[in-house]
């Protein structure tokens, strides 16, 4: 699986590019949006800039945003390409310039940090960095979601506003995954850890989902997405007693290396017939083995597609560099 194409919906709102020209080159020319009308308020679509390679730094396109839209009404926001370190576009960042902003985007409710596509760069060469100054500038944020992970950083926040949080990763750190558990979220209802290989920096363990699976400062948690896992196998096996998952809607452990020992897990561990839906697609489960889960949770909705087949022994994930 590869991210080839940029987002043309964000939390219910269609994407509107921002268009900055220079040098008789736009950014209109590297992304088109989703929709041909210009909106007729800057609150009816999620804003998305960015700057292109080669192109203009990120702050000189993000301050022409904060100058020429009223952004005092933007509820929802995207941000593309930002450039990278050996271009020496903006050293300040895009976590940095928001955090500077905040005061123009006072409505700010959903976040897209990171539409980056495969042409621009693999997800596991995206430059994060530590996003906590995200939920102290925006306390009413709802939505944040995050791609990539090169430098991603979170201490553990506290926020009332928040309902989905995404991580989106070829390996995801696991200060990171130690830090949501660790997270007062009272409103969270989605959330989605791509855990990705630790050969792209996933180095977290089963352990590390222990305040996630406690689920004590998850209260309102209603889909828990552990994806694209090499140790999916070690996912399944805690995540088998985990108190969330009894109050879970909807659990995915899709995109990873499940195997048949996995699934036993899964299988002789708590009930999961008051699913609604579980994911595991791209999985490598036998066929006897992909009959036995969908016999054992009739009334679910199981997502059992794209079976796998190891490569000279190798099980890998969806997406990783």
């Amino acid at each position: 699986m590869t991210i080839n194409e940029h987002l043309t919906e964000f939390a219910g709102k269609p994407v509107w590019g921002f268009r900055y020209e220079q040098d008789g080159e736009s950014s209109d020319d590297h992304y088109r949006s989703a929709t041909s009308a210009p909106p007729a308020s800057p609150g009816d679509v999620a804003w998305r800039v960015a700057t292109w390679f080669d192109g203009p730094s990120f702050g000189d396109v993000f301050q022409a945003f904060l100058d020429e839209v009223d952004t005092a009404t933007v509820t929802h926001l995207v941000i593309g390409y930002w450039g990278a370190s050996y271009e020496a576009t903006d050293a300040v960042g895009p976590v940095g310039r928001l955090v500077q902003a905040a005061g123009q985007l006072p409505a700010l409710r959903a976040l897209f940090l990171g539409d980056i596509v495969l042409e621009e760069s693999e997800i596991s060469w995206i430059e994060q960095s530590d996003v906590t100054p995200l939920f102290e500038a925006f306390p009413g944020l709802e939505q944040l979601e995050v791609r990539g992970s090169e430098g991603l950083g979170l201490r553990p926040v506290h926020s009332r506003a928040l309902r989905r949080l995404r991580f989106e990763s070829g390996g995801l750190p696991a200060a990171v995954v130690r830090a949501v558990g660790e997270s007062d979220l009272p409103a969270l209802e989605h959330l989605d850890l791509w855990l990705g290989t630790d050969d792209y920096g996933g180095d977290a363990t089963a352990a590390d989902l222990a305040g996630v699976l406690g689920g004590e400062r998850l209260p309102a948690l209603a889909h828990l997405g552990l994806e694209d896992a090499r140790i999916a196998d070690e996912v399944a096996a805690v995540v088998a007693s985990a108190p969330v998952v009894a109050r879970l809607a909807s659990l995915s452990l899709a995109m990873g290396a499940l195997t048949d020992r996995g699934a036993e897990s899964l299988l002789s561990g708590q009930s999961l017939t008051h699913l609604a839906r579980l994911d595991l697609h791209h999985h490598f489960l036998g066929d006897a083995m992909v009959e036995r889960v969908r016999a054992a949770l009739p009334g679910v909705e199981v997502d059992l597609e794209q079976q796998e087949k190891p490569e000279d022994g190798w099980f890998y994930v969806a997406v990783s560099e």
